[in-house]
């Protein structure tokens, strides 16, 4: 037998009221409402609920039963699509933000501070420095500030930088080109964004190792393994004694893109604040 939800509720606030007017007051319908609602039951399960006369309304001991049954389970229902509800409101307040670099989140403080003030609630979290998008595919974050070829919204640019071995050759230069690329293994490379891995003039640039974290690329490029591109800001967040950051005189700005899964209200607020 299908009953509607709000049936339900009418006759359980009935049963609990005794009283059709009250029923129909605190439920704001009709008390002829109230009345067919309980008509259309009775005739339903084939026997009355309520035993109504002109002073008062009692249950019948069908009533009473199915009071008894059907109210724990109305109660739960209740509480599950509140505890939805709940995570509804949760779930668009607050916005669990990765970083491919922990840095860019300070890069972007002031866009951050203006969601805030919004009333979003901001969790910054490090992405896995070998794999940026897995936070995003596991879902450990709803959104992700990347320098991945994914489609986003720009958040941050900044200029390119080469960093390589203090003892290395380009050290000592003012300023490198795209096509200096070549000249050495390159780790880790920022750029080019993506396949195929060519200079502008179409030579191709020997790719070394992938190193597991920022750390471990210094020590690598230190080491003489090889150079990398990298953002502007690691010449401010990670200046080493034996590591040497130069500027490319040609190579277009870093661009560091919101990307997301599911687009929340956090989330939309972070990509319209400029």
């Amino acid at each position: 037998m299908d009953v509607e939800r709000r049936d339900i509720e009418i006759f359980l606030v009935l049963a609990g009221e005794l009283h059709f007017g009250r029923t129909a007051e605190l439920l704001r319908v009709s008390q002829a409402r109230v009345s067919q609602t309980i008509r259309t039951l009775e005739r339903r399960i084939g026997a009355r609920l309520f035993d109504r006369t002109s002073r008062r309304v009692a249950l019948t001991a069908i009533g009473q039963r199915l009071r008894d049954e059907v109210a724990p389970a109305h109660r739960q229902i209740q509480e599950a699509f509140e505890r939805a509800r709940a995570a509804g409101r949760e779930r668009n307040t607050v916005l669990r933000l990765g970083f491919a670099a922990p840095a860019v989140a300070d890069l972007i403080a002031d866009r951050l501070e203006t969601v805030r003030a919004q009333g979003f609630h901001v969790q910054v979290k490090e992405a896995a420095f070998d794999d940026p998008l897995r936070s995003l595919r596991d879902g450990d974050v709803d959104a992700l500030v990347t320098l991945l070829p994914e489609p986003g919204v720009v958040v941050h640019t900044e200029p390119l930088v080469l960093a390589v071995a203090a003892k290395h050759p380009f050290a000592r230069k003012e300023s490198v080109s795209l096509e200096d690329l070549t000249r050495d293994t390159v780790l880790r490379a920022v750029w080019p964004p993506q396949l195929p891995w060519t200079t502008p003039a179409g030579r191709p640039i020997e790719l070394g190792r992938a190193p597991g974290t920022i750390q471990e690329l210094f020590l690598a490029v230190e080491a003489g393994e090889g150079i990398s591109p990298l953002a502007e800001h690691a010449t401010r967040y990670f200046a080493r004694p034996n590591l040497a950051f130069v500027p490319f005189s040609d190579a277009p700005p870093v661009e560091w893109s919101l990307v997301w899964r599911e687009e929340t209200a956090a989330v939309r607020a972070l990509s319209s604040t400029r």
